[in-house]
């Protein structure tokens, strides 16, 4: 199972990352959202996966038992689809916005606010 699911993380690593390296606004927002994903699921993987005894310590005992699943990675991931829903939210409304602004998504054409005439900057230091 734990196999299965690396795959799928480096799957998801490499689509996101070919999403973002396009030109077109929206291809990099879903890359980044993809991303997100592919860390909560990576962080879920490495949280060792088992499902044979829930992480609720008995009155018996003061610590949690052999085999049980760790809560922080669970913890960790529920914080962060809350964050990253409202992230890509704010990227779904900015995404709009300039579309409506400039009419279009191509990050080359939005370049409406830099001057055309200006010498191109210093490349090396």
């Amino acid at each position: 199972m734990e196999f299965v699911l690396s795959v799928l993380v480096g799957l998801f690593f490499t689509a996101a990352i070919y999403l973002m390296l396009s030109r077109h606004s929206v291809r990099i927002m879903l890359g980044i959202s993809i991303l997100g994903n592919a860390v909560n699921l990576l962080i879920f993987t490495t949280g060792r996966i088992t499902g044979i005894v829930p992480p609720i310590i008995p009155d018996t005992m003061e610590t949690l038992p052999g085999g049980t699943a760790n809560p922080l990675p669970q913890a960790l991931i529920l914080t962060a689809i809350v964050i990253s829903f409202s992230f890509f939210a704010f990227l779904l409304v900015l995404t709009y916005r300039s579309y409506q602004d400039l009419n279009t998504d191509d990050t080359d054409d939005m370049r409406a606010a830099e001057p055309k005439d200006q010498p191109v900057p210093p490349l090396g230091y």
